[in-house]
């Protein structure tokens, strides 16, 4: 027996405006830096850039590639699907603090 890796499930966003998009008009596209992989079809936590979980969303599309300035950029589109209520987000940030935005301990 074996187990099927999923994707991260969080999309981070950098800029205050795209997350504004986002939450007034319930669509919005972020552009990251360097090549990544979205999972397109799929529902993901959203974060805003202080690591607050804010909304469920719906990644529309994904696409990877190389502007005329010569940069390796991903663009994400995405839809709201809904807003976290505020337990929810509590939750989801601590949980989301604890598995990728904290510093790295070793457990024992």
């Amino acid at each position: 027996m074996g187990f099927v890796a999923e994707y991260n499930t969080i999309c981070k966003f950098k800029n205050a405006q795209e997350m504004y998009d986002l939450l007034e008009y319930g669509k919005t596209k972020m552009v990251k830096s360097g090549f990544r992989v979205y999972p397109t079809g799929e529902k993901v936590i959203a974060y805003s850039p202080s690591n607050q979980a804010i909304a469920i969303v719906k990644i529309l599309a994904s696409i990877a590639e190389i502007n005329f300035q010569g940069r390796e950029i991903t663009q994400v589109e995405m839809e709201l699907y809904r807003k976290l209520t505020e337990e929810e987000s509590r939750i989801q940030t601590a949980l989301a603090h604890e598995m990728f935005f904290g510093e790295q301990e070793n457990r024992h």
